[in-house]
């Protein structure tokens, strides 16, 4: 279909690529529509955000529905343009991609800014004004006054015509593909970016990880491969960094609670570090959590929150993961020191030792 014409045609193909991407989800509810009310996933949309906020500078609170990654990224860039802002969040802590009590750290840091972070509350409807411009956002139990509603409540694999072809489609709803990205059954259709699911590497479960990443990956495999060449997408450990409220926050591999839906047993351990030596000037706390499984001490999950240093750290445990290492492994590996960097034992390090220790003691 001709996007500005409309009209409809058939096109022939020999070899076919789907990369349709994804949709931000945006709930069915009375007042969803509403002025006022904004989807952050492309950049239209950011533009029809700056235009509201221009528009509306008589008033200045916002309320932003979820606590991902986009909806606490647009909470922290509300805050700092002179608004009142109220996060409401279905979980009782922010970045669901994290831990709960990982993501306390992060919730703290929000409030530390002047955000109202508002948990285990589910918006149920927008409420108008006279004008038709949105008021407020009402969930069971309140009101929460808005001039300005955002949606940070994550994307769906966009893959209606995909599923109207017939093509198979996973539990999250994307595009299930081979390690060349060839459409499962199809031997001339490919499928990459935020409309398929991959391989977790480390429960060897399909997943939906719509990550920037992947899809540059998925593209150069898919060209090399319908271009007649051979190359293969062997899967995901779930990496993902993001810069917010003053935190680094990064984490990779299993959640406890994805550790215990493929039916692992595990133990964690959290330490205390610092991102330089304690005595080089700028040293700041860091949190590490680690996840490693009970029987064999195989690394299972990473998470990391601090002032800096987290984003390049979480790599060296994305690489033990991808490697299958233990964490008994993971104590020796040989990484950088100098003071301005780490501490001579690098919290990364610090953690394995103690997961380590832990599964030691538990085998006794």
């Amino acid at each position: 279909r001709d996007v500005d014409s409309g009209a409809e045609s058939w096109a022939a193909y020999d070899k076919l690529v789907i990369a349709t991407g994804a949709r931000p989800v945006r709930p069915d509810m009375p007042g969803i529509d509403a002025p006022g009310v904004h989807g952050v996933q492309t950049l239209d949309d950011g533009q029809a955000l700056l235009d509201s906020l221009t528009r509306t500078r008589e008033g200045r609170r916002a309320v932003v529905v979820g606590a991902g990654y986009i909806g606490v990224e647009m909470a922290e860039a509300l805050i700092k343009r002179g608004y009142e802002v109220t996060v409401v969040n279905r979980g009782a802590e922010p970045m669901s991609t994290l831990d709960a009590d990982m993501g306390r750290l992060v919730r703290e840091a929000m409030e530390g800014l002047g955000i109202t972070m508002v948990g285990g509350a589910e918006v149920t409807k927008v409420l108008t004004g006279e004008d038709g411009r949105v008021r407020a956002v009402a969930t069971e139990d309140a009101e929460y006054p808005a001039d300005v509603v955002v949606l940070g409540i994550g994307v769906r694999p966009q893959t209606e015509l995909a599923r109207a072809a017939g093509l198979p489609l996973g539990a999250h709803g994307g595009l299930l593909t081979d390690r060349a990205m060839r459409v499962r059954g199809h031997e001339n259709i490919w499928a990459g970016g935020d409309c398929v699911e991959v391989l977790d590497l480390v429960s060897g479960q399909q997943r939906y990880v719509p990550l920037g990443t992947h899809a540059n990956k998925h593209g150069q495999i898919i060209g090399t491969n319908a271009g007649g060449g051979y190359a293969t997408f062997p899967g995901v450990v779930g990496t993902a960094v993001s810069k917010v409220c003053e935190l680094e926050i990064a984490r990779t591999g299993l959640r406890e609670k994805d550790a215990r839906r493929v039916g692992l047993r595990f133990e964690t351990v959290t330490v205390e570090s610092t991102s330089r030596a304690g005595y080089y000037p700028g040293a700041s706390p860091m949190t590490v959590k680690m996840l490693a499984e009970r029987r064999t001490g195989r690394l299972l999950g990473v998470q990391i929150v601090g002032r800096e240093g987290a984003a390049k750290r979480v790599d060296v445990a994305a690489v033990a993961l991808t490697a299958g290492l233990t964490v008994e492994q993971m104590t020796a590996l040989d990484l950088g020191y100098a003071p301005p960097f780490s501490p001579v034992w690098d919290p990364v390090l610090v953690a394995a030792r103690k997961a380590a220790a832990k599964i030691r003691d538990g085998a006794r």
